[in-house]
Formats: C-alpha cells, structure tokens, sequence
C-alpha cells in the first residue's frame, strides 16, 4: 500500500476509534451499531464472549457505562482490507458485573466490507498487571 494511501486509511481508522469511544461514552447504541460487523465477537477484560447483539443491548441498557476511557499507545497496522489496532485504556466505569476501572491493553480489529466502510469485526481487552501481580 503506498504511503500516501497508509496515512490516510490511518487518518480514518483513527476517527473511528474516536467514534468508538465517544459511542461507548454517551452510549450512543446507533453509532456503535453502525460500527460493528454483524459477526462482531469480543472477548471482554473479564474474559467472557460478547456478540454484536449482547454489546447493543448493554450499551442500551446502560449495564455497560464508562465514565472515562483515555486512549494511549496506538498502533494501526495493515493487512489488506484488515485494519489492527492496538491500544492502551485507562477507563473508569462499570459493567454488568461490577466496576471496571484501571488499564487495560485491547486490539481491535476492523475489515473493510464490500461497501468499502471499515466495520469492527473483533475486539479483546487484557488487564495491565505489574510484573509478578495476580489476579
């Protein structure tokens, strides 16, 4: 892919990380609709399995509400009409099985559809321990 291309595709997969997080803020359940693909999966910072459906209806729901979510440490990389994002979030919230506060690394993935939108097929976020800390 040439530069000039990469920079502006990134310019983009940025904006919808921004768009992701401003959706999962005000729990905006249409923008993030718009986002996912039908077959999203996520593997949630609690390690459970979380569909498409099961992330709208919590959103809808307000069982999932951040109060704040800081993005740090981007990295986007290419694979064709895959898009990988990695990050660092430090988030302050709740889930429906209780608080959900500290950092946190995920990666998200985005494919581009046939009708060239990026869409967010796969999601997982993994706790930040210090060395030699358990759960």
């Amino acid at each position: 892919m040439p530069r000039a291309e990469r920079h502006e595709i990134r310019h983009e997969i940025d904006q919808l990380e921004e768009t992701w997080r401003k959706a999962v803020l005000h729990q905006d359940v249409p923008a993030m609709d718009a986002l996912l693909s039908e077959d999203y999966i996520a593997i949630t910072g609690n390690g459970m399995l979380e569909s498409k459906e099961q992330t709208l209806a919590a959103l809808k729901a307000g069982s999932l509400h951040f109060d704040s979510i800081e993005l740090s440490d981007r990295k986007v990389r290419f694979y064709g009409a895959t898009a990988v994002v990695t990050s660092k979030a430090e988030v302050n919230g709740n889930s429906g099985s209780g608080a959900l506060s500290g950092a946190y690394r995920f990666t998200r993935v985005y494919v581009r559809d046939g009708h060239g939108a990026w869409k967010i097929v796969s999601f997982e976020a993994s706790p930040i321990r210090e060395p030699g800390e358990h759960k």
